[in-house]
């Protein structure tokens, strides 16, 4: 009750001026708040260009798993368009990988397998990453999971681009 209260009042105070935007009035006066390539509300596909992306690749190849992270994650905060899926299915592999650095087998199990199943409709290629490679990479380990082993030796899971 009190919080319908609370709505309403808050429903009727008026805005204050700033807060009265019309649509198309906004201008980033902050670079972090332009829009990167790829990363657009409905995603231009653009995504070798970005180069955040391309950081993040990086750090994923290197093992770097944490830093990895932070930076898929802020660009799945701002990706609204058809590839916040895949974003989210290489932040939630980056974790899982994280996860089996620190022996949490039960963490890695679940994110290795949800980061999977958002990155396998993409088919072949998601974010101009060749996926095969990664998918593979990533079920052999949780297959090894799944059968109480730790993944071990193999090669961690890399990503790269169709060309090469």
């Amino acid at each position: 009750m009190l919080l319908c209260l609370i709505e309403e009042v808050l429903a009727k105070a008026p805005q204050p001026q700033s807060a009265q935007a019309t649509p198309g009035d906004h201008l980033p006066e902050d670079p972090s708040e332009q829009t990167l390539p790829g990363n657009g509300p409905q995603g231009d596909g653009n995504w070798r260009a970005n180069p955040q992306l391309g950081e993040a690749i990086a750090l994923f190849n290197r093992g770097e798993w944490y830093a990895c992270h932070d930076l898929i994650e802020d660009l799945w905060h701002q990706c609204q368009g058809p590839d916040r899926q895949a974003l989210q299915g290489l932040l939630q592999i980056a974790v899982a990988q994280l996860h089996l650095e620190r022996k949490n087998f039960r963490g890695a199990t679940m994110l290795m397998g949800e980061g999977l199943g958002r990155l396998k409709p993409y088919g072949s290629e998601a974010l101009g990453l060749e996926l095969p490679p990664l998918l593979a990479a990533v079920s052999r380990r949780l297959q090894a999971l799944q059968q109480g082993l730790e993944p071990g030796e193999g090669p961690l899971p890399q990503l790269g681009s169709p060309q090469g």
